[in-house]
Parts: structure tokens; C-alpha cells; sequence
């Protein structure tokens, strides 16, 4: 797990694990957002999984999937809310980090 910091509110990470939720709850994320859409790829952990070990941990999870056709603006509005409502710091996940980027770097010019 190769956690980038963005901000003091935001970090990205590329595809996390079950496993990987006690090490992410330890480095003090109070919530997640999972960029990526299931069944993506063949042996990718299902969000379904991941946000029940989440919830456990106390850490609130959501998925605003963003596809292969990119950021679009259903998405940025999910990420919109997801930053309004869920607490800091967060951690935005997808394949690598990349759309769980540019999808925070789309929210700024909406959220001021």
C-alpha cells in the first residue's frame, strides 16, 4: 500500500486490501472513498468487503466509482458531497491513485 499525500485533508492510494484497513485506521483516516468501480479487474477486492471491515473500524466509507471513460459529473458531485459530509483526513482509492486525484483536484473550483 503506497499512500501520497495530497493535503492535510486528502491522501490517494492505489488499490487497498482488507487487510490493509487496520494499518490505514492506525495512521489515523477517519474515512474512505473507494474511486474505483468492481469488477474492474480480475481478483480485485469487491467494496462490499472492504467497507464492511471499514465500518467495523469505524471508519466511514462510500463509492463514488469513476470508469474507464474518466471523471464525469455525477461523480464529482458524489465526490462533492463525500467531502462535505465525511470527516478528515480522508483517503481516496482507485487502481493506482491516479482518478482518486483527479477527481479531488475536479471538487476545488465547486467547493471554493
Amino acid at each position: 500500500m503506497d499512500i501520497r499525500r495530497i493535503d492535510d485533508e486528502y491522501s490517494v492510494s492505489g488499490q487497498i486490501s482488507v487487510a490493509d484497513l487496520d494499518e490505514i485506521k492506525a495512521q489515523g483516516f477517519k474515512s474512505i472513498v473507494c474511486h474505483r468501480p468492481d469488477g474492474e479487474e480480475e481478483g480485485q477486492p469487491l467494496f462490499a468487503d472492504i467497507a464492511e471491515r471499514a465500518e467495523q473500524l469505524g471508519i466511514t466509507i462510500v463509492h463514488v466509482p469513476v470508469g474507464r471513460f474518466g471523471v464525469d459529473a455525477d461523480a464529482v458531485s458524489g465526490m462533492v458531497d463525500a467531502l462535505d459530509e465525511l470527516q478528515r483526513p480522508m483517503l481516496g482509492y482507485c487502481r493506482s491513485g491516479a482518478r482518486s486525484t483527479a477527481i479531488y483536484e475536479k471538487t476545488h473550483h465547486l467547493r471554493g
